[in-house]
């Protein structure tokens, strides 16, 4: 009988594998290298990593499989009881920068964790989700990512896309800068309130849903004229992302605090970036619409309705 850890396991492997093929297709001679890596405790992975490609700068798609005697703070924050108990936690996690500022950086994961106790029984929780950080903004490509995360949550229920949507507002919210990493998407974390069965095949529905999510955009984008200036801003927008990332994302926490390969956990940062000091986009410009416009808490569904009745 196949167990449930086998079962998540096959699914995130062959997803790794078909976002990895979805990838390449876009360029002519790149491929993802492959650095298949274990610890001695038997945590083990398989990191695919894209550089310098036609359209992708840097991309990484990893697997991981981690065990460990003592669930860390970052994974267990929202529910105390768990705290210390041995786990085991799968996923894919994904990002991907590409060279052109009009396509926008993408990250996708989906995991699933089992928490164990001596004479008690195991615990386990879902959680991922996919969300989109431009650079230069454009209501169709956010239109566009919106309506698949919405299609695909519809089956599971009438609120679950305006959950998870307002989820994802909330978690990618770069505190100290007030404001958004992106323009959202979906964002979920101890998912278990379905039975097993139907949770899985809501991670696996939302894990497919990022291919035809993501490569519509990569496909209207990347031929796209750009100039050295926007290079500069999109590089100088990274900058936001790499502090999201290191300070407040739970994934990076987790890896750091469970002992994690740094290497793996830290691919989310892209190869290119700058920092400048109290920059400002000058009013009116296209650089300044990005916070001004698309970087605000947008129903993006009803702004193509509108749009569509006017």
């Amino acid at each position: 009988m196949i167990t449930r850890t086998e079962a998540v396991k096959a699914y995130l492997l062959d997803l790794q594998d078909r976002i990895c093929n979805a990838i390449e297709a876009f360029e002519e001679d790149t491929r993802f290298i492959e650095d298949t890596w274990i610890q001695p405790a038997g945590s083990n992975g398989h990191t695919r990593v894209i550089e310098n490609g036609l359209v992708i700068e840097k991309g990484g798609v990893n697997f991981s499989h981690v065990f460990g005697n003592k669930l860390p703070h970052s994974a267990s924050a929202h529910r105390h009881e768990l705290a210390g108990r041995d786990f085991e936690s799968l996923g894919v996690s994904l990002v991907m920068h590409p060279h052109n500022p009009y396509i926008p950086t993408s990250h996708a994961n989906v995991r699933f964790f089992i928490t164990k106790k001596e004479s008690e029984e195991p615990v386990w929780w879902f959680g991922g989700g996919f969300d989109l950080t431009p650079y230069y903004g454009n209501e169709e490509d956010c239109i566009h990512w919106h309506f698949v995360a919405q299609q695909a949550c519809k089956p599971f229920g009438p609120d679950v896309y305006s959950r998870y949507k307002a989820w994802c507002d909330n978690y990618f919210y770069i505190k100290h800068r007030n404001e958004p990493r992106g323009i959202g998407g979906l964002f979920f974390d101890d998912l278990n309130e379905w039975d097993f069965d139907t949770c899985f095949a809501f991670i696996r529905t939302i894990g497919d849903a990022y291919i035809d999510a993501y490569l519509p955009i990569v496909q209207r984008r990347k031929a796209m004229a750009y100039t050295e200036q926007q290079r500069e801003f999109q590089k100088f927008r990274r900058g936001r992302y790499v502090e999201f990332n290191l300070i407040y994302d739970r994934g990076t926490l987790f890896g750091l605090q469970a002992g994690g390969r740094t290497e793996s956990i830290l691919i989310s940062l892209p190869s290119q970036v700058r920092w400048g000091y109290a920059w400002k986009a000058e009013a009116g410009s296209e650089e300044a619409r990005l916070t001004d416009y698309f970087l605000q808490n947008h129903d993006w569904l009803g702004v193509h309705a509108s749009k569509a009745s006017a």
